[in-house]
């Protein structure tokens, strides 16, 4: 395997893993966005949030050993990287945490379009 193409794919991977911390606890979902969960419901949610984020990262880092998976995680992460700017796109304003997760997201979105250009030229073999 090109060791670019792992390189972006496993950049992909971690970003969207990393979010994973916050099944640990409400601190940690409060500190990385910078808002305040004040109910168990909202807690609940977000640390769902954080699961299903450290299923898909760590879906897209098992795609590195299994190329079979490559393209699945990889139109899954797109779908989810985009999905979130055009949701944030879609509001007025937000705080600086979330910009900064955004930001994440556009690196990951420029690594998997390389990362898809790799497999597409078929230099990921």
């Amino acid at each position: 395997m090109n060791k670019a193409f792992v390189f972006c794919l496993l950049i992909v991977g971690l970003i969207n893993f990393a979010p994973i911390a916050g099944t640990l606890g409400v601190k940690k979902l409060e500190k990385a966005y910078d808002v305040s969960i004040d109910n168990p419901d909202l807690s609940i949610l977000m640390r769902h949030r954080a699961l299903l984020f450290g299923l898909l990262g760590g879906f897209i880092l098992v795609s590195l050993l299994v190329p079979a998976y490559q393209v699945p995680a990889m139109i899954m992460a797109a779908i989810s990287m985009i999905g979130f700017a055009v949701i944030c796109h879609t509001e007025v304003e937000y705080n600086t945490a979330i910009g900064k997760v955004l930001i994440a997201d556009y690196v990951g979105i420029l690594f998997l379009a390389l990362a898809s250009l790799f497999k597409v030229l078929g230099a990921d073999e």
